[in-house]
């Protein structure tokens, strides 16, 4: 039985700390929010994010970060990706240990394009990280906290850590794979999101199941593309992480980023959109990033670029579709052959 400080209480921190409650573990779960750790522990309810779910009661919720990382050696960080530096700088002042940190989070960072693994080596010295471990995967915190079948990876560069993760999280509602690659798990878990919003658009426009099959067909393509240009496994994108993270992303009502995406479709301004969904929707910050690491590497990626002309342009989302459907025509083995000649 282990200690572990969940840093988040979205609905994915939350889901996540009753898997590894179910499983015996102590879970402290910390917010900003006051409110919603008094909350926590005196209802064992999380009602703004997760209604209806009863979270078990070895759950202790936090507002304190400080008092939340006594004694831990590990932590799961499900903050949104431009939180991730500020809260990190706050944890290093607090920690007298090397920490094994698990990151749940899905984003790129604009203006840098760093991946999350790579903030957190950035922010924690040395001295104090033992390991860093991604958690990723098709998984809809609201099917997780009713305990759903789900299946997820855990990565990292270090085997031990990625079946460390493993074994605190498996269970039979929750199952989980290991897998190296860990620029292959971010990429696809962050650049679904993007192909997601897209998906959102199509359906807000009124197009059917043709057209969303053709947006996610290509956009994997276009997800392994990026990931393989930046070096990872080709093979990880046809796994959890790339098109499993992808049918459920594209395809759910749970989805924060196919909502935003099919607001838009129906008309609505990127402001309102955001103001209407009341949490982060990773998919926005990602496109700018991806957009402008794909524009600066000179790397193809058409259904980005026309994400962001939506969302930062103010194009309209049917004529952006129109454009994309009538681009250059190509051969879709040319992608395949790309990927097989990296592998």
């Amino acid at each position: 039985m282990s200690e572990i400080t969940v840093l988040g209480a979205g609905s994915w921190g939350t889901a996540l700390a009753m898997v590894l409650a179910d499983n015996k573990h102590n879970v402290r779960l910390w917010s900003h929010r006051k409110e919603q750790v008094e909350e926590i522990n005196s209802k064992h309810t999380n009602d703004l994010y997760l209604p209806d779910v009863k979270l078990p009661a070895s759950i202790i919720g936090y507002d304190s970060l400080e008092e939340s990382l006594i004694g831990i050696d590990t932590i799961l960080m499900a903050v949104p990706t431009s939180a991730v530096r500020e809260v990190l700088r706050k944890l290093v002042s607090f920690v007298d240990r090397p920490l094994t940190i698990i990151h749940a989070s899905k984003g790129m960072e604009p203006g840098t394009f760093k991946r999350i693994s790579e903030m957190i080596a950035e922010e924690v010295p040395e001295h104090l990280l033992s390991a860093i471990v991604v958690l990723s995967g098709p998984s809809h915190a609201e099917e997780v906290s009713c305990r759903q079948i789900t299946t997820v990876t855990s990565s990292s560069t270090s085997i031990k850590a990625a079946e460390a993760v493993q074994d605190l999280f498996i269970n039979k509602h929750f199952r989980v794979y290991t897998n190296p690659d860990v620029v292959g798990v971010e990429i696809g878990g962050a650049l679904k999101n993007i192909v997601a919003l897209g998906a959102g658009i199509s359906d807000g426009l009124g197009y059917g199941d043709n057209t969303k099959a053709a947006l996610m067909t290509r956009g994997l393509a276009e997800i392994a593309r990026l990931g393989t240009h930046m070096g990872a496994n080709p093979m990880t994108f046809s796994g959890l992480t790339g098109i499993g993270d992808l049918i459920a992303t594209c395809t759910s009502k749970h989805s924060r980023n196919w909502r935003a995406g099919n607001m838009l479709g129906q008309g609505h301004k990127l402001d309102e959109v955001l103001d209407n969904m009341g949490m982060v929707v990773e998919g926005v910050r990602t496109t700018k990033a991806v957009y402008q690491f794909a524009s600066t590497n000179n790397v193809s990626m058409p259904i980005t670029t026309a994400i962001y002309k939506i969302l930062f342009e103010n194009e309209s989302p049917k004529e952006i579709v129109d454009e994309l459907m009538t681009r250059m025509r190509t051969h879709e083995m040319e992608d395949l052959r790309d990927f097989a000649s990296r592998s």
